[in-house]
């Protein structure tokens, strides 16, 4: 299957980037099978899909906090 030609593709450098983390990470990451595969794009040039990235974004779980109940004149008898 061919990709569209539209697809943009990310370095590890960029994709490290994106999240904040270091490269090793990110292969790190690949490795353990916690994050989208790359694609060999030819010789020694691999690259991730900025759509794959996304689609793995977006099924991240992730927490909100609404509302925080604390009792701030606690805090300061401590």
């Amino acid at each position: 299957m061919t990709a569209p030609a539209n697809t943009l593709y990310l370095s590890v450098d960029q994709v490290a980037h994106r999240f904040g983390v270091s490269k090793d990470s990110i292969w790190r990451w690949k490795r353990k099978g916690d994050f989208p595969a790359p694609v060999k794009l030819g010789g020694t040039t691999t690259r991730w899909r900025l759509a794959d990235i996304e689609e793995w974004e977006g099924q991240l779980a992730c927490g909100l906090v609404a509302f925080l109940e604390f009792e701030p004149d606690a805090l300061m008898a401590g």
